[in-house]
C-alpha cells in the first residue's frame, strides 16, 4: 500500500468491515446518512464517471482492450467523508482528492473482500487500468457518506480544555490554572470544509509574573518560563488570600536560582514590608516542612537581574482551617489518608511513582496536638536516585533527579533481576544526554557481562532484549561540564518477558515422569519421558529442542500395559500362539523337535497380577536331547518285543512301560502304543499321536512287509516322554 500525506489531510485508517475505526486525530464519529440511492455502472467502454449520491454501488468490469484506464470520482457534501467497502477483489487505486494534493488510500496490493476505506475529505478518486492479468477482473464497491469531525484539540500545559462536540460548529474552551495566564484564544470553533478544522491554533498557558489570588485554597505558582529558564530583570509579586478562618502553607517543589542577585522571598503578610518566612539569600537548603502563615495572607516576591538565568521556582500552596493540619504533598508520589479533613488523629501514608525512591521524612505521618495541630514527622521526598537493585517484574529506571538535570561526574549502576526462566525487555523512551556522557546496558548481573548497547547524545525511542534474567545499566556523566537541564536525561521502562531463545516448557505426563538435560530448555536440550511400572510409553521417548525453538515431536503418553512381553523362542522347538499381541488370557505352547524332550511346562498363559505388568504363568521351558537324560529319574529303558517273525524295538522312560497291540492283518494294521505310569496304571499321563504306513517288498522269493511308525506324544507337566521310531522288519 502506498500512502502520501498533504498539509490538508491526515492519515487514513484501514479496517475490516466488521469493525470500522476512525483515527482519533481525524474523526471521532461514524454517523452515516440514512438516504440510500443505488448507482450501478456496467460498461465495457472507456469510462470516466462522477458519483454525487450519498450512497451507491460501483461495479467495475474488465475492459476488452488492454491499457484502458477508468476513472471514478465520488463527491459528497462538505463535512462528510466517504466510506468504501470492497465487495469483490480487483486491480485498482484509491485516492483522497479533496485536498490540495491527492493522498493514496489504498492500491491493489491491499485490496481484499470486506476491506473498508475511509477518506479524510468529501471526495475520492478510483482509477482502474485494464491489463488482462490473472489478478485483474471485475470489482464491486459499495460507498456511503459519513460525518467528518475535527481532531481533538491539544490540552495546554498548566491548563485544560473542554469541547461541546467535534463536528462542524463544535466549540473548544480553554482555561488556565491559577498562576498561569492564557496566551491565545479562549475558544475555537470546528469549521466545515472538505476536511473540518479548528478556527485557530490552540492557546498556551503562560506563568504569570505576579497577581492577586483571592480565596486561595489550593494551587501552584511558578516563575515565568518554568520549567524553562526565566527572563532577566523580572520583578514579580503575588499575594495569596486564604478564606476567612484559614491559614496558608507552602510546599517547595523546586527553587533553582542563578548564583547572583536573583532572589525568592515569601513574607507573612499581604505587602512587601511584611516579615519574611523564607529568603533564598539566607538559606542554603529548602525547608522540608515548608513555611506557614500566621494569618490569611502570604506575599511572594521574585526578582532577577540582567545576567545569568536559571530554571526558577515552583511552589504549591494550600489553605487549612483552625484545628486541622494542612494537606500533605509529595512530588512524584501519592499518599492516602484516614481523614480527608486532616483533623487531629489523621494518618497519612506516602508512596512514590515508579522510578522514584522515598528519601528523608517518614512514610507514615500523623496529625497531632489539638492545641496547635501539626504533623508529627516531616513529609518524605520522592527522588530518582543514582543506582539501585530492582527485583520487580516491571518498572522504570530514571536518570538521577529526573526530570531535573543530572549532576556532572556521576557513575550510577542499576541492577534489574527477574525470574530465572524469564528475560527483560528494555523500552528506552527518552535518551537525551551529553555527547561525553555514557549510558551502557550489560546483558548480565555485573559489568563483566556482554554489552548490549552503549549510547551518548540523543537517540529516538528504541528497545533492547536481554538473553539473561539480569541486566545491568550504567550511567557515567562527564565530570567536566553539564549543559543539559530540565527534561534531559533518560527514561528506561523495563518488563519481564518470556524467553526468546528457548523452547516452550513441556508438560508432565500422567503415570510417568520426564528428565531434562538442561534446565533452561536451550537449543539442543533433550527431554526423556518414562512410564511407571504397569504402563507403556506411546509416542517418542526422546524430544529435542530444535534450532527453530520447536520440539522434535509431540508429547508422548503412558497407557496401562495389557499385554505380556514376547516370551521368545525355545531352541529345538516350535510354538503355537493363541490370541493377538500376547494380550491377557492368551497362551503360548512349545513343542520340541524330534529327538528332544521337553523340560518344564509346555503351556504358558498371560495373566494380570493386580496393578503390575502382566506376566506369564510359567518360566520358559527347554528342549533337551534324549542322550542328555542321565539322571536316574529320567533314564530311558529299552525293551525288545518279539512276535513270531516280527521284531520291535521300543522304549519308555523309567516308571513307564510300553503296551503294544498289533493285529497282523494284511488289509489293515493297527498299532497302539501307550505309556502308563506304573504307580497309577489307569491314570493316563500322556497322550500320543501315531503315524504309520505299511509297504511290501518281494526279495529272494519272500514277501516282506515293512511298517514305518512315528509316535509324537505330549506329556503332563511332571512327566518326560521319549519318542521312538519303530520299524517292522519282517512279517
Amino acid at each position: 500500500m502506498a500512502l502520501k500525506n498533504s498539509p490538508d489531510h491526515q492519515h487514513l485508517n484501514l479496517t475490516s468491515a466488521s469493525q470500522v475505526e476512525v483515527d482519533k486525530r481525524a474523526t471521532t464519529t461514524s454517523t452515516t446518512i440514512t438516504t440510500t440511492t443505488i448507482t450501478i455502472m456496467q460498461t465495457s467502454e472507456p469510462c470516466s464517471l462522477n458519483f454525487t449520491d450519498p450512497e451507491g454501488n460501483i461495479e467495475i468490469l474488465q475492459q476488452p482492450d488492454s491499457g484502458v484506464e477508468c476513472n471514478y470520482l465520488v463527491t459528497v457534501y462538505l463535512g462528510y467523508g466517504i466510506e468504501v467497502q470492497v465487495s469483490a477483489r480487483g486491480s485498482l487505486l484509491f485516492e483522497d482528492t479533496g485536498g490540495r494534493e491527492p493522498s493514496i488510500l489504498a492500491n491493489e496490493s491491499v485490496l481484499m473482500r470486506g476491506l473498508v476505506l475511509r477518506s479524510w475529505s468529501n471526495q475520492i478518486s478510483i482509477r482502474f487500468r485494464s491489463d488482462h492479468q490473472p489478478n485483474s477482473g471485475s470489482l464491486l464497491l459499495h460507498y456511503q457518506a459519513f460525518v467528518l469531525s475535527c481532531a481533538f484539540p491539544k490540552e495546554p500545559a498548566g491548563g485544560e480544555v473542554s469541547v461541546t462536540h467535534l463536528h462542524a460548529g463544535g466549540e473548544a474552551f480553554f482555561h488556565c490554572f491559577t498562576g498561569y495566564r492564557l496566551h491565545g484564544p479562549k475558544m475555537l470553533t470546528c469549521r466545515n470544509a472538505t476536511t473540518p478544522y479548528w478556527s485557530g491554533k490552540e492557546p498556551r498557558c503562560v506563568a504569570s509574573c505576579g497577581g492577586m489570588i483571592k480565596n486561595a485554597t489550593y494551587g501552584r505558582i511558578v516563575s515565568p518560563g518554568f520549567p524553562g529558564n526565566y527572563s532577566n530583570n523580572l520583578t514579580c509579586h503575588w499575594v495569596l488570600e486564604a478564606p476567612e478562618g484559614h491559614r496558608l502553607h507552602v510546599h517547595f517543589e523546586k527553587v533553582a536560582l542563578a548564583e547572583d542577585d536573583d532572589r525568592l522571598m515569601i513574607k507573612n503578610g499581604n505587602n512587601i514590608d511584611s516579615p519574611p518566612v523564607y529568603d533564598s539569600y539566607e538559606v542554603e537548603y529548602l525547608p522540608n516542612e515548608g513555611v506557614f502563615s500566621t494569618g490569611r495572607y502570604l506575599f511572594i516576591e521574585f526578582t532577577t537581574d540582567g545576567t545569568i538565568t536559571s530554571t526558577g521556582a515552583a511552589i504549591r500552596y494550600e489553605a487549612f482551617a483552625k484545628g486541622m493540619c494542612y494537606e500533605p504533598f509529595v512530588k512524584y508520589g501519592n499518599f492516602s489518608s484516614s481523614d480527608s479533613t486532616y483533623s487531629v488523629g489523621a494518618v497519612v501514608e506516602f508512596s512514590c511513582d515508579p522510578g522514584y525512591t522515598l528519601e528523608q521524612g517518614s512514610v507514615v505521618i500523623e496529625c497531632v496536638d489539638a492545641q496547635n495541630p501539626q504533623w508529627n514527622e516531616t513529609e518524605p521526598a520522592c527522588r530518582a536516585v543514582c543506582s539501585g537493585e530492582i527485583t520487580d517484574s516491571a518498572g522504570v529506571v530514571l536518570s538521577p533527579n529526573w526530570p531535573e538535570a543530572y549532576d556532572k561526574g556521576q557513575d550510577c549502576i542499576w541492577g534489574i533481576h527477574v525470574e530465572e526462566d524469564k528475560r527483560i525487555m528494555l523500552d528506552i523512551q527518552v535518551l537525551r544526554v551529553g555527547k561525553n556522557d555514557l549510558l551502557t546496558f550489560y546483558d548480565g548481573d555485573d559489568l563483566t557481562a556482554n554489552i548490549m548497547g552503549q549510547y551518548s547524545g540523543t537517540k529516538p525511542h528504541f528497545k533492547l532484549y536481554t538473553s539473561m534474567a539480569d541486566v545491568t545499566i550504567q550511567f557515567q556523566s562527564d565530570p567536566a561540564t553539564n549543559i543539559y537541564g530540565y527534561n534531559n536525561g533518560f527514561v528506561v521502562h523495563f518488563f519481564e518477558v518470556p524467553r526468546n531463545d528457548t523452547c516452550s516448557e513441556l508438560p508432565e505426563i500422567a503415570n510417568g515422569w520426564k528428565s531434562t538435560s538442561h534446565p533452561d530448555l536451550i537449543h539442543g536440550t533433550v527431554i526423556t519421558y518414562q512410564c511407571y511400572p504397569g504402563y507403556e510409553l506411546v509416542g517418542s521417548e526422546i524430544l529435542m529442542c530444535q534450532w527453530d525453538l520447536t520440539w522434535s515431536g509431540d508429547v508422548p503418553r503412558c497407557e496401562e500395559v495389557m499385554t505380556c512381553q514376547d516370551p521368545g523362542n525355545v531352541e529345538h522347538s516350535r510354538k503355537v500362539i493363541t490370541g493377538s499381541r500376547f494380550t491377557v488370557g492368551s497362551t503360548v505352547q512349545y513343542i520340541c523337535n524330534k529327538g528332544y524332550t521337553l523340560s518344564g511346562s509346555s503351556l504358558l498363559t498371560c495373566y494380570n497380577r493386580d496393578s503390575n505388568t502382566p506376566k506369564w504363568s510359567e518360566r520358559l521351558p527347554k528342549c533337551v536331547r534324549k542322550s542328555d537324560k542321565s539322571d536316574s529319574h529320567t533314564k530311558t529303558h529299552a525293551h525288545t518285543h518279539t512276535e513270531p517273525d516280527i521284531s520291535f524295538m521300543y522304549s519308555c522312560i523309567l516308571n513307564y512301560f510300553v503296551k503294544l497291540n498289533i493285529p497282523l492283518n494284511r488289509a489293515r494294521i493297527m498299532v497302539s502304543t501307550l505309556c502308563i505310569t506304573t504307580f497309577a496304571l489307569l491314570l493316563f499321563s500322556i497322550y500320543c499321536i501315531e503315524l504309520f504306513f505299511l509297504y511290501y517288498v518281494e526279495t529272494q522269493g519272500q514277501n516282506l512287509a515293512f511298517l514305518h511308525l512315528f509316535v509324537s506324544c505330549f506329556c503332563r507337566n511332571d512327566h518326560v516322554h521319549s519318542d521312538d521310531e519303530k520299524n517292522v522288519s519282517q512279517i
